[in-house]
């Protein structure tokens, strides 16, 4: 039987259908998103609650004509549906399938790429400038939740917007969430706007007299009518006051109101914000139920939403309950994290040190500089914020937390690959931008009760500390009762000796890797050292002194691109010491790596034992020829 939805091709298919068929392909959308996402795992949360807003913005405008700009874009599910990859869409975040976010490379309809939140009214806006100078008269869209609103970026796209454009239409997806419920001032704005019984009375009642009456003086006294009910909200409507008029608020799942409302607003010639309310999880009972577990999961079933129990704590996790622990016995611990409680596992700590635990929303760089202010006090802050999110904190890491050697540390949860997520997700560049950074240490543990020593060692530690760590689960290492303390900068040599042939570094997640190509090349009758490094900075130079002095070969893997990664700061090092070895490194290559599962990507990219074993060829053939040719060790 065909259903509607395999009938659209494009979003023009969308504007033949009458407004019941609209709603029936509403129904059909959240079917195909429930059973799909089940299978493949994603953010199904967000695209069920915003259904009927895609399908009415897609109805009355004209993509690719027009553009859309989804913040984030883990909510442009149903977008994709309705721009031609219906076909496709069972192989969303697959390797070789569908991005799990807008990607301008899949599609002419994707206008904007976006992971990050807090984006889309800035791009939003340089689009419709660059529209309006080539004398355009297409349509900039752009959709953005509630909880973007608590990012820096959008209010400094806000205070440019009427002084930039005429037109730019800005709808405020308000769910109340962004992964865990929404925290703020902004947050509670909007609950204000919603809730205030008299503004929506008078707003209907205003709407209602035009509507009745007609004419100039009606729509005069509507309008006073509607200013009169915004005086009761508060000082005036925020909006209003970066002047942008304000429309709403009003039901996100009606959809004959949606498509009117867009029809007028497309008349606008000035900037318009279009609040609408949806229900986040709709038309699917176990993720209305778990809000935060349905914002984006693995697979799942489809009727009851249940998911495969863990067989072992994540990394996450472990960092959670040991934070909790150093809290108990140190009442200077805090917890900081961005709008990301569930993710970072920071749920755990919460209950415990209640007073002790601050979400600051999606405002990464004030979560940095608070830090930092809290550390001034005497306190320990611990930053949990994904690896690919403290990008946007680099210059309050510099400037705020290291100038000032403030004993901040950072939990770089996501560290390394991060799997099907995909290229704004991806960890890959942390050990890069704060090698650099004066003041900071910068750790990698190679399992999780190295990750508990780690964190030990960062609270003791008098100035700032960043610790990285894998996504999902580890090799499974007893945490210990009581961590220890680390020296800092000193490597562990795990096997073997200086005057070894071949020493081989392994951080990190990569570890396993390292220790499977020293076995293969001592199957091979080759002398394997092999070191957990531990530090990426500071790199432990009499360890690097004294293998490096006396093998013939030195090897380096990390879950991180290779320009200014570890190996780089090995091989600086080895410099340093003007010590010329031969030199294998093996890290992500210098492009953005493809979402798809870690495993498969570490065999296409060479992260492998065996990939490195035939990098290795040259040297070790020399170490062979060495060895038959000279007696004793090298150097």
């Amino acid at each position: 039987m065909e259903t509607l939805l395999s009938t659209i091709q494009s979003p023009a298919d969308i504007k033949l259908l009458t407004i019941p068929q609209l709603s029936e392909l509403a129904q059909e959308i959240r079917e195909r998103l429930i059973l799909g996402v089940a299978k493949t795992g994603g953010h199904i949360g967000p695209n069920l609650g915003v259904v009927e807003l895609t399908i009415a913005m897609h109805y009355v405008f004209d993509t690719p004509r027009d553009s859309f700009i989804f913040d984030v874009s883990h909510q442009a599910y149903v977008h994709k549906l309705l721009t031609g990859r219906h076909d496709r869409f069972d192989t969303i975040r697959q390797p070789g399938g569908l991005n799990g976010f807008m990607l301008r490379t899949e599609s002419e309809h994707d206008s904007y790429g976006a992971g990050h939140a807090g984006t889309a009214l800035s791009a939003a806006l340089g689009m419709a400038v660059g529209r309006d100078m080539s004398g355009g008269t297409e349509h900039i869209v752009a959709l953005a939740g509630d909880a973007a609103f608590t990012n820096g970026i959008s209010f400094e796209a806000l205070n440019n917007i009427a002084a930039q454009t005429k037109r730019l239409i800005i709808v405020l997806n308000d769910n109340e969430w962004s992964i865990d419920k929404n925290v703020g001032a902004i947050a509670e704005y909007f609950h204000k706007i919603v809730m205030n019984s008299t503004y929506n009375s008078l707003h209907d009642a205003a709407a209602g007299f035009v509507e009745k009456i007609g004419g100039k003086a009606a729509r005069h006294v509507a309008r006073r009518a509607e200013e009169a009910a915004k005086s009761l909200v508060g000082r005036g409507m925020i909006f209003e006051e970066f002047g942008i008029s304000y429309f709403g608020p009003i039901d996100g799942h009606n959809l004959p109101m949606l498509i009117e409302t867009f029809k007028f607003l497309k008349t606008q010639n000035k900037p318009v914000v279009l609040h609408a309310i949806t229900q986040k999880g709709r038309g699917f009972q176990p993720a209305l139920e778990g809000q935060k577990k349905f914002h984006g999961l693995g697979p799942y079933h489809p009727e009851t939403g249940e998911t495969k129990p863990a067989a072992q704590k994540t990394y996450s996790e472990v960092f959670a309950e040991t934070l909790t622990k150093l809290a108990t016995r140190n009442d200077k611990v805090v917890a900081i994290t961005a709008a990301m409680p569930n993710g970072t596992a920071l749920d755990l700590f919460r209950p415990v040190h209640p007073n002790r635990y601050f979400d600051v929303g999606i405002a990464e760089e004030h979560a940095v500089i608070f830090a930092a202010g809290m550390a001034t006090k005497g306190y320990r802050p611990f930053c949990a914020i994904y690896s690919t999110f403290l990008q946007r904190a680099f210059d309050q890491i510099v400037h705020d937390v290291a100038l000032q050697n403030l004993p901040v540390v950072f939990c770089m949860d996501r560290g390394g690959l991060s799997g099907d997520d995909g290229p704004t997700h991806h960890g890959l560049f942390d050990i890069s931008y704060l090698r650099s950074v004066p003041n900071l240490i910068h750790m990698v543990p190679k399992d999780e009760d190295e990750l508990a020593d780690m964190m030990y060692t960062a609270m003791l530690h008098e100035g700032p500390s960043a610790i990285r760590y894998p996504r999902g689960i580890g090799p499974g290492a007893t945490v210990k009762p009581e961590p220890v303390r680390l020296e800092i900068g000193k490597a562990e040599v795990l096997q073997g000796r200086p005057g070894d042939e071949v020493v081989i570094f392994g951080l990190g997640a990569m570890l396993p890797e390292a220790e499977r190509l020293a076995k293969m090349l001592e199957e091979r009758g080759f002398s394997v050292a092999v070191v957990n490094p531990r530090f990426a900075k500071p790199i432990d130079r009499e360890c690097v002194d004294a293998f490096g002095e006396k093998c013939g070969l030195v090897v380096t893997f990390e879950d991180h691109v290779l320009a200014g990664g570890f190996g780089s700061a090995v091989l600086e090092t080895l410099n340093g010491l003007r010590i010329d070895v031969p030199m294998v490194r093996v890290g992500w290559p210098d492009e953005f790596i493809e979402h798809g599962k870690v495993e498969s990507l570490r065999e296409k990219y060479g992260l492998t034992a065996e990939a490195a074993f035939i990098s290795c060829w040259g040297a070790l053939e020399e170490i062979v020829e060495y060895r038959n040719g000279q007696s004793g060790g090298y150097g």
